[in-house]
């Protein structure tokens, strides 16, 4: 028994049936069953197989916020009444009301996309974001072929933002090409940064690791890129608007600790600590203390100065556990910190476990709402955590990595 059970350790540790092709394999697999699965959830709800269930994701929040400004009252789409009578103008009765709390500047894409039939709108988002999403996803990992599609669309996050009707395609591959450009193109890549200010605590710790880097080209191209677009929506939308966005937004804290929006699909801390039983003071504290350290750590990697993919993963892994509010689907920037140790593994040779870990991302994700409804056990944090630590070993222990 100890002998199998060093075996078994060595295999662990350091896999070597863990190879391109079986990864390729299995993520392909993954992702037809994920796809058959969406789709037959997608024939569900319009009743293919009886009456249609009342069900909506969060485009058509989007959509109808859009329409709301087409109909030239940009700020009741903070007015929630409001916004659920366009939601249900959009879709039908009896669908569930979806939340909109994206500051004025999301709306001139929301305004676009209300032009269109709906399901035109909803197709031409979700695909008109994976496309720049997987370019990324290419330029990052430097993978040649196609063998790396299937793994990527197999990750979990993919399959939530479709379902939903997110826009975390759009998220990390903006957040994913600012990684990418900050060496060569530093102010392509504030820009990059700064379109990103419709999801502007996503952003928190970037000022960080800029000041950190002293890569002010970018920090000044990012602070002007907000700037005309806040000044941008201001001047067609009104000022008004603004203040309707700034009320409601204030209000959201009920929402998001009330479980209003269900705590095990939330993975932060905070969404842990709900989901566990604490009350939103201790797990506000857990958040603003988890805040801090992850601010800390980003401060002390970019000041080290490491290679560009450590300095990028650190950054995008950290930025999830510092914010308070991160779901489901914005785990695919958990998807982009994995491709730039992957990027950096190609180089310097993995870690012992790292491949195990990584690869146990997907099965993490893939269950994190399942287990966390069941079991109110949060795996959320926990893969992103697992991630965050390759990452720091990676910066702080380089000499563990083997060819």
């Amino acid at each position: 028994m100890p002998a199998f059970a060093a075996r078994l350790t060595q295999h662990l540790r350091r896999p070597p049936w863990l190879d391109r092709d079986r990864i390729t394999a299995w993520g392909t697999i993954l992702f037809g069953l994920e796809a058959a699965f969406l789709a037959f959830l997608a024939a569900w709800q319009h009743g293919a197989f009886g009456p249609p269930a009342p069900t909506s994701g969060d485009f058509v929040s989007f959509f109808a916020a859009g329409k709301l400004v087409l109909a030239g009252t940009p700020a009741l789409a903070y007015d929630q009444a409001a916004h659920y009578l366009a939601e249900q103008a959009a879709r039908g009765s009896g669908a569930p009301y979806q939340f909109f709390f994206y500051p004025p500047v999301y709306l001139l894409l929301c305004t676009g996309l209300a032009t269109l039939p709906y399901y035109v709108a909803f197709a031409l988002f979700e695909m008109g974001s994976l496309v720049p999403f997987l370019v990324v996803m290419r330029a990052v990992t430097r993978e040649a072929g196609w063998g790396w599609l299937g793994p990527t669309l197999a990750f979990p996050a993919v399959l939530w933002t479709i379902g939903l009707g997110q826009n975390s395609f759009l998220t990390a591959a903006l957040f994913g090409g600012f990684t990418l450009l900050l060496e060569r193109r530093p102010a392509a890549a504030g820009v990059l940064l700064g379109l990103m200010c419709y999801k502007p605590h996503l952003g928190l710790l970037a000022p960080v690791a800029l000041l950190a880097g002293r890569r002010w080209i970018a920090f000044l191209a990012a602070a002007g890129t907000v700037t005309a677009l806040v000044g941008l929506s201001a001047l067609l939308f009104g000022i008004e608007t603004w203040r309707a966005y700034l009320t409601s937004f204030a209000g959201s804290q009920s929402v998001y600790a009330t479980g209003r929006i269900d705590f095990a699909g939330i993975i932060t801390v905070f969404g842990a600590a709900r989901l566990v039983g604490l009350a939103p003071g201790p797990a506000y504290a857990m958040q603003g203390a988890a805040g801090v350290a992850m601010a800390l750590l980003v401060w002390a990697v970019w000041r080290r100065s490491p290679s560009q993919p450590k300095r990028s993963a650190v950054l995008l892994a950290a930025t999830l556990l510092a914010v308070p509010m991160a779901l489901v689907y914005d785990q695919l920037l958990l998807l982009v910190a994995m491709a730039w140790i992957l990027r950096e593994a190609r180089c310097t040779g993995f870690q012992p476990w790292e491949k195990i870990a990584l690869a146990g991302i997907y099965p993490l994700s893939l269950l994190t709402w399942v287990v966390g409804t069941a079991w109110h056990l949060p795996l959320g944090p926990v893969a992103t955590t697992i991630v965050l630590l390759l990452c720091a070993r990676r910066v702080f222990r380089p000499s563990q990595a083997t060819p």
